[in-house]
């Protein structure tokens, strides 16, 4: 079969990356080819430009969760990227809460935009709050999740056999999860932003990571824009010089590390 296969991801800390390009790798193999096109959209420059498919095309393409849903600083990109009857693999990436209605809401994008969805799939990455919660996942396990998911894409593909693929999920789509307060009160933790110790070198890595280019070069301590709690920053700092100190923040990075800490498995849908 004449087949590109391209991997497209968002994935601040390579979590979601890992699963998509494995994915895509496999697939790849199966047709006897390499990737055609990988696309990282988490700098906010290629998100700037919109992405036209064909027929040919299969696109493995995905993007974290946050707070259950498709993060929205990403529904204009992907809106913009047009199918025209290629295939697309909806993958979600979430920290061993739940992923809600994420899934089932990127695979609707997709659908708008003219693909056409033989599987998609939810895989647990290492939350962004936390170095505890889902530690070192993607891990070997989920990735043989992968390589088995690849193998049923290729067969779907190869026999034709493309028909509606239902996954988890609610329509209308739930409400953003919001953490609650000491009073059980739904606290906003949206406009919370990292702090700077005495261990930054001004490196400008920061700078260079931030999906939303909001970490302002002259001074990194202050941002010109918001903060998604990505946790890129604070991960991929070479001193530790970043965190966080609102209490809101650490009271649900402290419940999410101890209510969710039994590990979650992958959902594919087939």
């Amino acid at each position: 079969m004449n087949k590109k296969i391209n991997a497209m991801y968002f994935s601040a800390t390579d979590t979601t990356k890992k699963i998509v390009t494995g994915l895509a790798k496999n697939i790849s193999y199966k047709f006897d080819k390499k990737i055609h096109k990988e696309i990282n959209f988490t700098l906010p420059k290629i998100r700037k430009k919109s992405i036209i498919f064909t027929e040919e095309d299969i696109v493995v393409i995905g993007v974290p969760v946050y707070a259950g849903r498709v993060p929205n600083v990403l529904l204009r990109y992907l809106n913009s990227i047009k199918g025209n009857n290629s295939l697309a693999i909806p993958i979600v990436v979430y920290g061993n809460r739940n992923y809600d209605d994420a899934l089932i809401e990127l695979k609707d994008i997709l659908k708008l935009n003219g693909f056409n969805i033989p599987g998609a799939g939810a895989f647990i990455g290492e939350h962004s709050f936390s170095k505890k919660l889902a530690k070192d996942r993607p891990d070997e396990k989920d990735m043989a999740i992968v390589n088995d998911f690849s193998n049923k894409i290729y067969k779907k593909i190869s026999e034709n056999k493309i028909k509606r693929v239902i996954v988890k999920g609610n329509r209308p789509y739930r409400k953003y999860y919001m953490p609650k307060n000491e009073k059980g009160n739904p606290v906003d933790i949206r406009k919370v932003t990292p702090k700077l110790n005495n261990n930054c070198i001004d490196c400008k890595q920061c700078v260079d990571l931030c999906p939303m280019g909001s970490i302002y070069f002259k001074d990194v301590s202050k941002l010109n824009y918001i903060c998604i709690k990505c946790g890129a920053c604070i991960k991929k700092c070479p001193t530790n010089a970043r965190y966080y100190d609102d209490k809101d923040y650490l009271k649900h990075k402290y419940e999410l590390e101890l209510e969710f800490k039994e590990r979650k498995e992958p959902d594919i849908f087939i």
